[in-house]
């Protein structure tokens, strides 16, 4: 025999156990979490922190459109705003907060029920304190709304 006819059925039985091994079921490697993405996938949306349910404690306490709107003692401070997790005070109207649209740590918008003097009516408002809680600028939205912002100053 030669060595040629002996190489010819070596050769044919290493393809063919070739060939079965590739059809048997290879086992995955178990998914990992990584902080690679692979080319070509798509990155998962990182989900939003959830809204707050109460208005900004920044934004809470006394606020007087004028100096005399804190100091005074005949119950006339006509431009006093006073605000706690839920709520606006007004001289003659309360706000209840509703919806929130957006909110940091020193702003909110939300959804907001007026009512005072008999009436009630709804506004979106903006508050913000772009100083770090020395002043409260306020904006309201919506069908009875006042045209531009106001600007209040932290009562002491």
């Amino acid at each position: 025999m030669n060595v040629r006819t002996l190489a010819a059925p070596f050769s044919f039985t290493v393809v063919l156990a070739l060939a079965l091994s590739a059809c048997q079921k290879q086992p995955q490697p178990e998914a990992t979490a990584t902080s690679e993405t692979p080319a070509g996938e798509a990155t998962a949306q990182a989900v939003p922190a959830p809204l707050p349910t109460a208005i900004p404690a920044a934004l809470h306490g006394r606020w007087g459109m004028v100096a005399a709107d804190c100091t005074s003692t005949a119950g006339d401070a006509k431009g006093l705003l006073v605000i706690d997790d839920k709520r606006l005070t007004f001289y003659e109207a309360v706000a209840s907060l509703g919806t929130i649209k957006s909110a940091s740590a020193n702003a909110i918008e939300a959804d907001f029920a007026f009512s005072g003097e008999g009436q009630s009516w709804n506004l979106d408002v903006a508050l913000s304190s772009p100083d770090g809680g020395r002043t409260l600028v306020r904006k309201d939205t919506g069908a009875d709304a006042a045209p531009g912002t106001l600007t209040y100053k932290k009562c002491a």
